[in-house]
């Protein structure tokens, strides 16, 4: 499978990402290069899958910000594929090199795509959109903005109206608030809304409040499980070449200066978190080549989704703490790469969809709805 990511290229990035960390910064100089290089485009799935698996083995936070236009680069793929070019412009956007973000996300709302707190009000000009949303990723540099609101009609059921701004839109404020613990360099900033306009032309769905069985509700929570389950997984990656690396490297004086490679406790561990992540390579490759290939899993598409993404983070989770364990207290320091991993690999736990929807999903496809 080809791809545009150079041995040069992935060591360039490598070599930025504590600099972007420790300076809390966008991923500028990331961002120019893999535009250059033409990783904005379209391809399949299971490329990006492999390639955001990789990128995010060398810097996570750049792999999880460009999740996010992949995922709506995806979207507009699959819609193609089943016959709907009513997204085609997006692909065309992408492949001249602009670049797509989310602005889904809000306080307090825990039904994410199936309802939302922006107001959309039907306007002459579009759909005017009002509210406040969070985690904005790639605030600084994106070029279309992907949003969702709620319409509520004098007459008639409310309506979720699915559309994309531009940069030159008005009414749009990001408010510089990224400071966290890690994933610092996709400055995920909050957006805030009011009144910003998306023409007809942009919009990419009305749907009913509540969830959707449309394909375009069931592409973005494919591109997007997939694509975030592919970074964590390439986190992972890189977290047991660490550990390898550092069992290799230190010595024991308990075991009279032998290397810790040869203690079995040092190898039961790195075996440990080896077989968990050998586990996830077949599940990903399944679930995008199904995609490729239109594979209809009908409703159990929505478990083996949020499944893959949920396993695909604890995994992380877990290798990156055995990792942890074994390098010793020298990960401990901010400056270590294997902190930072850490930290980031945290982050996994706050994307859709969370660890109770996850499960309840789970209960449903195999006990029913609740009542």
């Amino acid at each position: 499978m080809s791809s545009v990511l150079t041995p040069e290229l992935l060591r360039r990035v490598r070599e930025r990402a504590p600099g972007y960390d420790e300076r809390n910064e966008f991923f500028t100089d990331d961002l120019d290069e893999l535009r250059a290089a033409g990783y904005l485009r379209s391809r399949s799935l299971s490329a990006a899958s492999a390639d955001q698996r990789a990128l995010a083995a060398h810097a996570p936070a750049t792999a999880l910000g460009l999740t996010m236009h992949l995922v709506w680069v995806g979207v507009a793929r699959d819609l193609l594929a089943a016959g709907d070019a009513s997204l085609q412009w997006v692909l065309d956007d992408a492949e001249r090199g602009e670049l797509f973000a989310f602005a889904i996300s809000e306080a307090g709302n825990d039904r994410v795509m199936s309802d939302s707190v922006t107001r959309v009000d039907r306007t002459a000009a579009g759909w005017a959109f009002t509210g406040t949303k969070i985690f904005t990723t790639l605030s600084p540099a994106w070029t279309r903005l992907g949003v969702l609101g709620r319409h509520d009609p004098a007459e008639g059921e409310p309506q979720l109206v699915h559309g994309f701004l531009t940069r030159e839109s008005s009414g749009i404020e990001i408010v510089p608030d990224w400071n966290t613990l890690g994933m610092r360099a996709t400055q995920s900033h909050t957006t805030r809304l009011d009144g910003a306009v998306v023409t007809d032309g942009r919009v990419a769905r009305l749907l009913p409040v509540g969830p959707s069985g449309d394909p375009y509700t069931l592409a973005i929570s494919a591109n997007f499980h997939t694509l975030i389950a592919s970074v964590y997984a390439g986190l992972a990656d890189r977290a047991l070449e660490l550990a390898v690396e550092s069992a290799q490297r230190r010595t024991s004086l308990r075991s009279s200066g032998a290397v810790q490679a040869l203690d079995p406790d040092i190898r039961w561990r790195i075996a440990d978190a080896a077989l968990a992540l050998d586990a996830l390579a077949p599940q990903l490759q399944a679930v995008a080549r199904d995609r490729d290939q239109g594979v209809d899993r009908g409703v159990r598409w929505h478990r083996d989704l949020a499944g893959l993404k949920h396993r695909s983070v604890e995994t992380a989770r877990h290798v990156v703490d055995q990792a942890m364990r074994i390098a010793g207290g020298g990960a401990y320091r901010s400056s270590a790469e294997l902190s930072r991993l850490q930290r980031d690999v945290l982050a996994g736990i706050y994307h859709p969809s969370d660890t109770e929807a996850v499960h309840a999903t789970v209960a449903a496809d195999l006990l029913g709805p609740l009542p």
